[in-house]
């Protein structure tokens, strides 16, 4: 495992990489190793475990730079990693991976800023424009995005958020100014083409994570400026409630990987409708025993309700991700 830096070895970071290939892809690049190779990675992959999504694309964008400067072949390294990366992930899961690993490299400074505490972010950038706010909040990870976002005065919010909405194709002179802007923490870069960042569909995704309540004072907001744009971003959000609406068969994959301590919880603050929902896919005797940790449960604060119900729904949007489960409608356009 990694060191208490959080440094893979090579055969590790190999292992990682084959697994996240898949089983077909991995079998075809361990048939070009040896038999001592084999045996090396083969341990590391049964071994290797606690791996973060961010660790997992750190070692992506390794290997896509190592081939970057090892490749002779007719097609260039970022061309081949992009036909891998599909082949091996589908197309919509591929995306974003191969957003970070091959336009990342060329806005190193954003990339840097997914390694930064929230409070620390909305600090180096709480002086820029608006306009520059948003681009930073498109590039994090919804929850990281979020938890910047809070950190701003309440009036700057929904402003930052319709900027997110309206995000589309950044320029290269962009992402050169915003590397300049922080320069002395970050190495700046060039940028061949413009990058397709933020969108309604992003601004859902940064909202899910914002506090149940200050959600909706922020779509007010919104809808106070641009009332479509915000009934847009509403209807690609995904809240707790929402579970009522997806297919047994998803809600009973989510069930196998929510932790038994924190569905009770989170469902003292459920509608009746996602309770049942949750019931009705579980066996008899489990959902006796749900009924009965409810009942027995004392009062509980509000935020504890909320944390364990974003805690599920986090599950849930990693599943979606994964492709592993559905979440139906309009709203699978937000995973």
């Amino acid at each position: 495992m990694a060191d208490k830096k959080g440094e893979f070895s090579g055969v590790e970071k190999a292992a990682i990489l084959m697994l996240s290939l898949g089983e077909l892809e991995a079998a075809e690049v361990l048939k070009h190793m040896t038999a001592k190779e084999v045996q090396k990675v083969g341990q590391a992959m049964a071994t290797v475990g606690g791996v973060s999504r961010e660790q997992i694309e750190a070692v992506m964008g390794e290997f896509a730079q190592t081939l970057d400067k090892q490749t002779s072949v007719g097609i260039g390294a970022d061309d081949y990693v992009r036909k891998v990366l599909v082949q091996a992930l589908g197309e919509d899961k591929a995306g974003s991976v191969i957003d970070r690993i091959l336009l990342g490299r060329n806005s190193s400074g954003m990339e840097m800023l997914k390694w930064m505490d929230p409070r620390a972010i909305a600090d180096l950038i709480r002086n820029e424009h608006p306009q520059i706010m948003a681009i930073v909040l498109s590039h994090l990870e919804p929850d990281q995005a979020a938890e910047t976002l809070k950190c701003f005065p309440e009036r700057v919010r929904a402003d930052v958020l319709l900027r997110v909405a309206t995000l589309d194709n950044v320029p290269p002179v962009a992402l050169n100014e915003l590397n300049e802007v922080m320069e002395k923490q970050f190495a700046g870069a060039q940028s061949s083409k413009a990058t397709t960042i933020g969108g309604v569909k992003t601004a859902a995704n940064i909202l899910n994570f914002v506090d149940t309540g200050q959600d909706q004072v922020i779509l007010g907001a919104i809808g106070k400026v641009d009332q479509g744009l915000a009934d847009q971003i509403q209807e690609l959000m995904f809240v707790f409630d929402d579970l009522a609406g997806i297919d047994d068969k998803s809600m009973q994959t989510i069930l196998r990987e929510v932790p038994g301590d924190r569905l009770p919880l989170a469902l003292r603050g459920a509608s009746p409708e996602v309770k049942e929902k949750v019931l009705k896919n579980m066996s008899q005797r489990a959902a006796q025993i749900l009924k009965e940790d409810m009942e027995d449960r004392g009062p509980v604060k509000l935020s504890e309700v909320e944390a364990a119900q974003k805690e599920i729904l986090s599950i849930v949007r990693r599943l979606a991700d994964e492709g592993t489960i559905s979440l139906g409608g309009a709203k699978e356009e937000m995973v």
